[in-house]
């Protein structure tokens, strides 16, 4: 985990870039106190250790299904298929579609263990941070992160998307939701160090997958930050790092996971020394 000092920065969107219906903005002075956060997403290892050592069954487990992007659906999945998301048909019902097997039935995660572990429902993520003795991060703590001490940047490295032509992040490169460019047609995760970190040692704040926080965007919804490896500008340029989004804390898809955090106690002040020598606070 990074330990990060905390203090005061500037929250949400200076370009005026997000959906309005997101409530980016206003930029706005937040503080924070000290904290500590996962430089990386939950991997599926992690989230296998805990599955073992606790015999915890995901929403997505206890419910029989999640949803699969459709060109992520594992061959013997496609008889699995129970429906499509309305206006969002590349989004998949799938029975069996698990943290294990993301791909629907069929498919398995544990050739990628150093992939960020999806299908991960809010309560679930609560679940494995009450295991680890760790909390889920706020969102304004989630942000501060993410900005690695940039203020107000688009990007966690800045406001270019790809610097010098450099790949910085895990997101849409293609025409969506139908071809991906990358080579051999590649889409979904990549391990969850891939990619340099940001000032604050963190990877993959933007794109790869959501992640969830601890705060409530609404009734009924939770907060998901940093967009995932299907954000796209010319659908959902949601890897910005003030962009935000929600989803309900039962649901869970194939491109959404989580990172831990935990309190850190201030370090007191040195001891003052006393006219003999001796020290008192």
């Amino acid at each position: 985990m990074a330990e990060l000092p905390g203090g005061v920065f500037r929250m949400g969107d200076a370009f005026g870039e997000g959906y309005p219906a997101d409530r980016e903005g206003p930029v706005r002075e937040v503080t924070v106190a000290p904290f500590a956060i996962d430089t990386t997403a939950v991997s599926n290892a992690d989230w296998a250790r805990f599955a073992d050592a606790t015999g915890y069954r995901t929403d997505a487990e206890r419910y029989g299904s999640s949803y699969v992007f459709h060109l992520l659906l594992a061959p013997a999945a496609t008889r699995h298929v129970i429906g499509q998301v309305p206006g969002a048909p590349w989004w998949l019902g799938v029975e069996g579609a698990g943290w294990n097997a993301p791909g629907g039935p069929g498919s398995s995660a544990e050739d990628r263990p150093d992939h960020p572990v999806v299908h991960i429902s809010h309560d679930d993520a609560r679940a494995y941070c009450d295991w680890a003795g760790l909390r889920l991060p706020t969102e304004a703590e989630w942000e501060y992160a993410a900005r690695g001490g940039l203020d107000g940047a688009r990007y966690p490295w800045g406001d270019e998307l790809t610097p010098g032509g450099r790949e910085m992040c895990n997101i849409w490169r293609g025409a969506f939701p139908h071809r991906s460019e990358r080579p051999g047609g590649r889409t979904g995760t990549v391990p969850v160090t891939a990619y340099a970190p940001n000032g604050h040692g963190l990877h993959n704040t933007s794109g790869n997958v959501w992640e969830w926080c601890a705060d409530a965007f609404g009734p009924g919804e939770r907060v998901i930050r940093g967009g995932s490896y299907l954000c796209h500008a010319s659908y959902c340029n949601r890897y910005r790092v003030a962009a935000r989004s929600h989803n309900t804390p039962d649901s869970s898809t194939g491109h959404g996971g989580f990172r831990c955090a935990r309190d850190l106690t201030p370090r007191l002040p040195p001891p003052a020394p006393t006219h003999d020598g001796a020290s008192r606070r």
